[in-house]
């Protein structure tokens, strides 16, 4: 693969904030990019060179992308694949369809989970009332109901207290393909982002430690609090995956750490990730110079740390139920270690992710100290 340098335009499929900080990134490296996103309002398009606005199966629209386009990469899984299988006709497109494929429904990943030889939670696939016994027979309870496709911050998901429910949510799921996981003992969760590029080699960003409210995540806590042993093997899992998939690009990779000391894959993700913003402030390379990178055939950006911290979400619910007031940033920005990021969306929503916030120190639990006064503050 011939490097495409600066001057090189970029197409990014989605306009959402992950686009958004790609758009940035390659923009500031000296790249062109055209957003292709049916949102006329959406963040990455703000900072785009060209805006295209229609849907993702546009025909027209997709002619026109893979024509005025060196490369063409994703900001979200759900692309219908046959669209990239489309662009890819014409113009280099990562990551492949077959990988997102794979992460648009948790059937089919967790069966790919399995056929690398990692570790899945504990699961029963639900497509018909029959499978139901089966479910009754090979989980212990609590556990949760996770509709197969379209599912994320928590959407689409139900929990199970005893078999006796799986019924009633199955049918509230309108019948649609599902899978049953049992709940874990958790320790920690943890997510492994790292770029791979076309010759098969990979870097992973420093590991984050997840908490989430409610399905969606809170904070990411870097470097994580977990044991070195358990570090090395969610490298080796994150890796792993992507070699399989043959992937370029930046992948992410969320794990469950149980309080015996396993690790189970939870679900991965083709794209770059919320719980890896973090790096945008606090490490020599961010996940979406990564990207660019990656998807433009450039040697590896430097990941390492350059100082612990503490990523916080903000989601609509801090501008109020009827999105008329506005959180206390004069008290955040009295804050000289905290950067802020905002998303540029015209409307808050209750869950609606917003923005979001570094808060760097010397020592972690400085930071988590006052990432969480500055919330508390934010919520008041």
């Amino acid at each position: 693969m011939k490097p495409l340098l600066p001057g090189s335009t970029l197409g990014m499929l989605g306009g959402g904030q992950l686009g958004r900080f790609f758009t940035m990134s390659a923009r500031s490296m000296g790249y062109k990019v055209i957003v292709l996103e049916p949102d006329p309002n959406s963040p990455a398009a703000q900072f785009a060179d060209e805006h295209i606005i229609a849907a993702y199966d546009d025909d027209a629209a997709l002619i026109k992308l893979a024509a005025s386009c060196d490369v063409i990469t994703t900001e979200f899984e759900n692309i219908p694949a046959d669209v990239l299988n489309k662009l890819s006709k014409t113009c280099p497109v990562h990551p492949s369809a077959s990988a997102l494929e794979k992460a648009q429904d948790r059937i089919v990943e967790k069966a790919f989970i399995l056929s690398c030889g990692l570790l899945p939670v504990p699961y029963v696939t639900i497509e018909a009332k029959s499978d139901i016994s089966t479910a009754r027979a090979e989980l212990t309870f609590p556990a949760i109901l996770k509709t197969a496709r379209f599912g994320y911050d928590g959407k689409g998901q139900q929990t199970i207290q005893s078999a006796d429910d799986i019924e009633a949510a199955f049918m509230q799921a309108n019948q649609a393909p599902c899978v049953l996981e049992q709940f874990i003992d958790l320790d920690c969760e943890i997510s492994v982002i790292l770029g791979r590029n076309e010759k098969g080699d990979s870097q992973c960003l420093p590991i984050a430690e997840n908490i989430h409210k409610n399905g969606i995540l809170y904070q990411s806590l870097v470097p994580a609090r977990i044991a070195d042993n358990i570090a090395q093997a969610a490298q080796a899992a994150a890796k792993r995956l992507a070699d399989k998939l043959d992937y370029i690009g930046v992948l992410a990779v969320e794990f469950f750490v149980t309080k015996q000391g396993a690790l189970l894959v939870n679900e991965m993700a083709p794209r770059t990730h919320n719980s890896g913003h973090y790096s945008v402030d606090a490490c020599v390379t961010s996940q979406f110079e990564q990207q660019v990178r990656m998807i433009c055939g450039l040697p590896f950006g430097d990941t390492r740390l350059l100082s612990p911290v503490v990523m916080t979400n903000m989601l609509g619910d801090l501008w109020g139920d009827d999105n008329s007031q506005s959180p206390h940033w004069d008290k955040l920005l009295e804050s000289h270690t905290t950067k802020l990021h905002l998303y540029g969306k015209k409307e808050a929503r209750i869950g609606r992710k917003m923005g979001h916030y570094c808060t760097l120190s010397d020592n972690l639990a400085s930071a988590k100290e006052e990432a969480d006064k500055i919330f508390n503050v934010l919520s008041a």
